[in-house]
């Protein structure tokens, strides 16, 4: 006899419930994962793989917990990391691959590259997954390659705008003449940005207006949006493209704001603590960041915030990843695997994952329920992290993108931090030649020294 899908359901929640009210904080020490048997026969157990903080481990927990109640079901373990960094450093190490595991778009250059992953498309096609309905099609497009899915779309990373609503108070700011978004605005401009970031700057209170992370991840949605390119070519990328003229347009226009010390936070200020700890203090107007940050801010009862999209200085662009469950290549039975994959990805489960505040769920249909959208809790305007995911764009895949934010880190960090005037075209140029030797190492090598003169 099969368990009910109601029972499973009060299960896992209670399990959720009773799990949170344990006392001890310290996290899990994760075991390495049980290799999959050779033979044909099913396995005894099937390793599933997460990655999360606590709540979100807590939380997969008791879908596996329910579906280990069904008696006629294959056993499912957990093996846990607190990062995507440790679970692949783990893998690295020689830790066997769970045969469903976690990963982020970001290391699926890495997967493939490795023979760690086969496609899940045909399996849960024949089970009845929903793709078209469910997934938008640039999730499913994004975990694609060579006419196969990957992986099944689980969670998407919109980047947005937190404000602190005492700093940046929109109504204020209207009824003193500024240029700010009304009530019902769903986007807004980068004029706007602008003014907001002025306005919540206050010396008399110490406080700033912004905060951008001088880094490719956060100045691209600006690029994008100003109808720059962040890469010469999609697909593989051989450099950075922030030296071509529509990237630098759009650079300029950003970094008069950026480069202002009046209005952002600056080396010695970051010095002393992160821009995170100055938001969470009360002391800065603006970040940016994606869901996940959500419950680290309700963690301060007095730090009233809300979420606006990126800025518009053309389009509206943002940038992001995408997060999904694969099935490793030696899962003893990827049938079984399979059937575990669609158990996960239904609306009770991934709501049950969403309830933690740290998920913005790819099904579309969880993503548009109280599971995420959490109405009466910070947050008030959840969905625009839902309206973000239309105008996300996700990096090549290339497996070197840590590797290429540490090499053009200080030449970023001079453009966006850097006293006197800035030679923009010099200090884009530089980026990009920076960039060459990490995406396209072979032509760097045969390229000319600058000492050297190019043959006749």
């Amino acid at each position: 006899m099969r368990v009910t899908r109601g029972l499973l359901a009060c299960v896992a929640v209670a399990s959720v419930l009773a799990t949170a009210a344990c006392t001890d904080d310290s996290p899990d020490d994760p075991t390495p994962p049980t290799p999959s048997p050779s033979s044909t026969a099913p396995p005894d157990k099937l390793v599933f793989g997460v990655v999360g903080p606590r709540d979100v481990q807590r939380a997969f927990r008791a879908t596996v917990d329910a579906w280990n109640l069904d008696p006629d079901s294959t056993d499912v373990t957990i093996e846990s990391w607190p990062t995507q960094a440790a679970m692949r450093a783990d893998i690295e190490g020689g830790a066997a691959v769970p045969d469903i595991f976690m990963s982020s778009r970001s290391d699926l250059s890495w997967l493939l590259e490795n023979g760690y992953t086969q496609p899940v498309d045909e399996l849960l096609d024949e089970r009845g997954v929903e793709f078209g309905d469910t997934y938008s099609r640039d999730a499913l497009q994004a975990l694609s390659t060579d006419d196969h899915l990957q992986c099944m779309p689980y969670g998407v990373t919109p980047k947005v705008i937190y404000y602190n609503k005492r700093l940046v108070n929109f109504d204020r700011m209207r009824n003193r003449g500024l240029d700010a978004p009304d009530e019902e605005a769903t986007s807004w401009s980068f004029d706007q940005f602008t003014a907001a970031a002025e306005f919540a700057s206050r010396p008399a209170r110490g406080s700033k207006g912004v905060h951008i992370a001088p880094t490719i991840d956060g100045l691209s949605p600006f690029i994008l949006s100003g109808g720059g390119t962040v890469f010469d070519e999609a697909d593989p990328p051989t450099s950075l493209a922030f030296s071509s003229d529509s990237s630098k347009d759009a650079l300029e226009r950003t970094l008069e704001l950026l480069r202002n010390p009046q209005v952002t936070l600056d080396e010695s200020q970051l010095d002393q603590a992160a821009a995170l700890r100055w938001f969470l203090r009360g002391k800065l107007g603006m970040i940016a960041g994606d869901r996940s940050l959500t419950p680290i801010l309700r963690q301060k009862n007095n730090l009233d915030f809300d979420v606006m999209p990126m800025p518009k200085l053309d389009g509206a662009a943002t940038v992001g990843d995408v997060t999904a469950l694969c099935m490793s290549a030696q899962t003893a039975s990827p049938a079984i695997a399979a059937d575990f994959i669609v158990h996960e990805v239904s609306s009770d489960w991934v709501g049950l994952v969403a309830s933690t505040g740290y998920l913005q769920p790819a099904n579309v249909e969880v993503a548009l329920a109280d599971d995420f959208l959490q109405p009466g809790r910070r947050p008030e305007h959840a969905t625009f992290f839902n309206s973000s995911v239309r105008s996300m764009v996700e990096p090549p895949l290339i497996d070197t993108m840590p590797e290429l934010e540490e090499t053009v880190a200080p030449s970023l960090e001079q453009m966006v931090y850097g006293v006197g005037v800035l030679d923009l075209d010099a200090i884009t140029t530089q980026i990009d030649d920076e960039s060459k030797p990490v995406l396209d190492p072979e032509s760097a090598a045969d390229a000319p020294s600058p000492s050297e003169s190019p043959s006749e």
